[in-house]
């Protein structure tokens, strides 16, 4: 299965990033914490080449906690090591909070001057491009990092449509760019994770689908949190007896006693978005 959703302006801003990155000390990539993968975009790493990245895993307050820190001792193998199948300059990453601005503040500038020591732009500050696919956080960031709301958010994928130059107290320049996802996407797995996070327009795949691979992952991964969240004494034994359960015990009954399946399958999904099961990874780093 391959899925195609590439609005017009994708296509636009991925021109522009590929005219902007050439002058840019370091390209911060927005990744989602609870897929660091499936939100990873290929045309990021292809148009930075040798570009030094920072790999921001936003969200990470709804993220597994002892996954996220898997994957950040992945990336920073990555930095020590790189990989011949992930080409690309220096890179670092770390996992940040909304609710700590403080903190994401100074590691970010922290890391990004480390990233690019010899800043050309003018006034030798560093100039970074804040890059990611969409409804992964990047216009939170921007807003947390200039201690002020300068670009709009929004819970549905592409609400930044235009470029945005902002400069922040300390004197780096950032850019952001409206979230893009690469023309097709392959993978059947990842594709199911970027629209279960909401990276994905609900219309895209069928909702019933997006929650039945929810509730088969969750199933395997997450019993405990199904349990506690559904108050079920007994796990269901498929996604599907799952959904029905939702449905039952979250006033999804039609008349005659008949589930609402898509009813259940918005509850399950938006319980997962909001973080009402509990702090959730949907993949592991590789060889993990």
């Amino acid at each position: 299965m391959s899925i195609q959703w590439y609005p017009g302006h994708m296509s636009k801003a991925r021109q522009a990033m590929a005219e902007a990155v050439p002058s840019q000390d370091v390209l911060i990539e927005v990744l989602d914490a609870r897929m660091p993968s499936a939100s990873e975009n290929p045309l990021v790493t292809e148009l930075r080449k040798q570009k030094p990245c920072l790999k921001v895993l936003a969200k990470s307050d709804l993220a597994d906690p002892e996954v996220t820190a898997a994957w950040l001792r992945y990336f920073e193998a990555e930095r020590r090591e790189p990989s011949t199948e992930r080409p690309g300059g220096k890179v670092a990453a770390i996992a940040i909070r909304a609710d700590r601005p403080g903190d994401v503040r100074a590691r970010v500038a922290e890391l990004c001057k480390r990233l690019a020591p010899n800043p050309h732009g003018l006034g030798k500050t560093v100039r970074a491009m804040v890059v990611g696919i969409p409804n992964v956080g990047k216009s939170t960031l921007i807003n947390v990092l200039m201690e002020r709301k300068v670009a709009k958010v929004g819970d549905e994928p592409a609400v930044t449509k235009a470029r945005q130059q902002v400069t922040l107290k300390n004197g780096m320049t950032l850019s952001d760019n409206p979230g893009i996802l690469w023309p097709k996407l392959e993978d059947e797995a990842a594709s199911f994770r970027l629209a279960l996070g909401g990276a994905l327009p609900d219309g895209v795949l069928d909702y019933e689908s997006v929650a039945m691979f929810a509730g088969r992952f969750l199933l395997e991964r997450y019993p405990d949190r199904l349990r506690a969240r559904y108050g079920l004494t007994e796990l269901p034994s498929s996604a599907d007896a799952l959904l029905h359960e939702i449905g039952r015990r979250r006033g999804g009954l039609r008349a005659g006693g008949k589930v609402d399946l898509h009813k259940a399958a918005d509850v399950l999904v938006h319980d997962f978005r909001s973080g009402a099961l509990g702090r959730i990874s949907l993949e592991m780093p590789p060889g993990d």
